[in-house]
């Protein structure tokens, strides 16, 4: 399939980060950041459906200068090759690629060859979310990763003793994606990789939540994730910028959840909540 690449000269790296929340609710699959440069990659087969709506979106914040350039197939793993660096999270968690050398012993090591899923711990919101893993003591425990991208989420929860994840995304190529990781990283007796949306998961029960999507998703999926938290249960949500916490803890509220943490970087943020 082939891509295509949005280049967007944002002016400041803060500004390219808002812009990424914002085109998150577009098909776009993947963002990355080269100094005050944004960069959105989308299926070209995608792009007509929303390109008027993106066009629209970058006069109103008057942005002149963004192209689309045409990315093939064939090329994609060599782009990913050529930028993709180890993320080192807290010192105790490393995403890597499978072309990288392993970290040192006592390091979780988590392999992800993310082609076009959303997920390597570069993005903020992804360190946030691996680091609350890493700190919340998910051994034994039942988990959901929801908008699960490349499968890191659950593939570092699996490594830290989560006794099941399921791994849901509605993307296909993502789902596929998230096999590959998921069996790269021997967890396949741990994590059940499911196309689909909450739907595809209803009636069933977990412990802890992991939803690193967008602020639109959370806020209408919030009384699902409510519904299939345990009493006690945790939900970790990230995806959205400081200035979305209050709207997202008040939903949660609603819901019946207890805002239990907050972590923040880079302008974004993580709110982990609490069923009672």
């Amino acid at each position: 399939m082939d891509y295509v690449e949005l280049m967007i000269p944002a002016g400041s790296a803060e500004r390219a980060e808002i812009l990424t929340a914002w085109l998150a609710d577009f098909p776009f699959e993947s963002f990355e950041c080269d100094g005050d440069m944004l960069k959105a990659y989308i299926p070209q087969m995608r792009l007509a459906d929303c390109k008027e709506q993106v066009d629209a979106l970058l006069r109103e914040e008057q942005i002149s200068g963004a192209r689309y350039v045409s990315i093939c197939e064939q090329n994609w793993n060599a782009l990913w090759e050529s930028n993709f660096d180890p993320v080192d999270v807290d010192g105790r968690i490393v995403i890597r690629a499978p072309f990288h050398a392993p970290p040192a012993e006592g390091v979780t090591d988590v392999v992800i060859m993310p082609k076009m899923s959303f997920g390597t711990g570069h993005h903020a919101t992804t360190y946030l979310m691996s680091a609350a893993v890493a700190e919340a003591g998910v051994e034994g425990l039942s988990g959901l990763d929801m908008g699960s991208g490349t499968g890191v989420l659950a593939i570092i929860a699996a490594k830290y003793g989560a006794e099941h994840v399921d791994a849901v995304d509605i993307d296909e190529r993502a789902d596929e994606n998230c096999r590959e990781n998921i069996a790269a990283n021997g967890a396949e007796e741990r994590i059940t990789a499911i196309c689909g949306d909450m739907s595809s998961v209803a009636g069933r029960k977990y412990d802890f939540i992991l939803a690193n999507i967008n602020r639109n998703i959370l806020l209408a999926d919030m009384p699902r994730y409510a519904a299939a938290l345990n009493d006690g249960g945790r939900l970790f949500m990230s995806g959205i910028l400081e200035a979305d916490i209050e709207a997202v803890a008040e939903c949660a509220g609603a819901c019946g959840l207890v805002q239990s943490g907050l972590r923040i970087r880079d302008g974004w943020a993580m709110v982990e909540c609490r069923k009672a």
